[in-house]
Order: C-alpha cells, then structure tokens, then sequence
C-alpha cells in the first residue's frame, strides 16, 4: 500500500504520457488547462456534496486529492516543499472562533495571530510551470 500519493500521481502522469504533453503545452494553453482542472475539481466536489452512502464520500475524496495532487504534477510544482511551508504557516495559526466562519461543532478553529506569516511559495512558483503564464 502506498503512502506516497505525489509520486503515485507522477508514476500515473508518467505511465500514460502525460509528463511529457505537459512540457509541450504553451503559456495560454497552459492556463486553459488550469481552468479545465478547476472545472474537474469542481466536477468532484459535486459528487462529494451529492454522495448518498459512505462509499461515495470516500470515493469523492479521493477524487479530490488525486485532481489536485495531479494538477500540482502537471504544473512541475515541488508539491512536497509547498506542503511543508503551508502545514508550518498552519502550526503557527492559534485555536480560537472564526466569526466569518460558524462552528456548530464546539471544535476549534485555526485563527491567524497577530504577526502571522503566510507560506511564501514564490520560489516554488519560479522553478514550476506556473511560472510561464499568469493567472
């Protein structure tokens, strides 16, 4: 069983030849690609919301990461760095209530502090795909 789902994409996009069409793919299709990824999100999350048993919501989830794992792969982005730098920038946030964002549950919320420093992915950005078009 794996529990490396970023180098299982990558092994998937490299299996059927996706890696290499992704280089091939010019800026404005690039960012056409981006939008069709967003749509295939969005795709999943409409199942998530529309799930009738346990499997589905599993099954949605997945979906879900494997869309978003895939397009972070397709766009050549150092996932794993982007990973580290958004769960250290989350470590750093305070539990307390977020007004924005009611909380029937009685669990926590993260709420930034006072100084908080949000993940700077610029580098990231530099060294990926992303870098060839702009959003």
């Amino acid at each position: 069983m794996s529990e490396n789902w970023v180098a299982d994409i990558a092994e998937l996009h490299d299996h059927y030849g996706f890696t290499s069409k992704f280089d091939e793919l010019s800026p404005e299709m690039l960012k056409e690609y981006l939008q069709f990824r967003i749509k295939f999100l969005q795709e999943e999350l409409d199942e998530l919301k529309s799930a009738t048993n346990q499997e589905d919501v599993v099954d949605a989830l997945i979906d879900l990461c494997v869309v978003a794992i895939g397009t972070l792969d397709a766009f050549n982005v150092a996932s794993g760095e982007a990973w580290d730098l958004v769960h250290e920038a989350n470590m750093n946030k305070t539990p307390g209530v977020k007004a924005s964002r009611p909380n029937p549950f009685g669990l926590p919320d993260l709420i930034k502090p006072e100084g908080w420093v949000a993940p700077d992915h610029s580098d990231i950005v530099k060294r990926s795909n992303l870098k060839r078009f702009s959003v």
